[in-house]
């Protein structure tokens, strides 16, 4: 009984070894398999979505330069004398120019549409300065004051541009 307890183990132990190393292999030649067919699918999207991530970076730069003082001033002439109403319609026209874009930062990193944002915001604070100074108090005169700031200090889009002409460098 021991002799054949003995034969059994002698073919089962080999058998079973064998078994588990070819249980092994295959586990991880399906893994690794997988692990292919994982990154082949990753990088046809990443192929994919580069398009739209470059045409996110396009929309958002023109936003930029729709958005900065000078050209928003050239663009936009004033309707009437009143300051207030002109700021108003400049600060309209920057809201509603981020509006159209809104969907883009579904394709920017966070950091990028954080900067875009501010930049969009600091453009506002500056006409918001410039309506409540006594000095002015017609809309040329506070078109002719934003212009003179931006001849002292950079415009926000400006950081903001170099922002996405860094970061669409980094896509290569």
């Amino acid at each position: 009984m021991e002799n054949k307890f003995i034969e059994i183990l002698a073919y089962t132990i080999p058998s079973i070894v064998t078994g588990s190393v070819a249980y092994y292999l295959f586990a991880s030649y399906f893994k690794e398999q997988q692990n292919n067919r994982r990154w082949l699918l990753q990088k046809d999207a990443q192929k994919e979505a580069l398009p739209l991530r470059l045409q996110a970076y396009e929309r958002m730069t023109l936003f930029l330069e729709r958005i900065s003082l000078t050209k928003l001033l050239i663009r936009i002439s004033p309707i009437t004398a009143d300051k207030k109403d002109y700021g108003t319609m400049l600060i309209d026209h920057i809201e509603q120019e981020l509006e159209h874009n809104l969907t883009q930062q579904i394709y920017l990193s966070d950091d990028c549409w954080s900067i875009i944002v501010t930049a969009k915001n600091a453009t506002i604070q500056m006409i918001r300065r410039a309506i409540v100074t006594p000095e002015i108090t017609t809309a040329d005169q506070l078109r002719e004051l934003l212009l003179n700031d931006l001849l002292d200090k950079q415009s926000p889009s400006n950081a903001a541009l170099s922002y996405i002409k860094n970061e669409v460098s980094q896509l290569w």
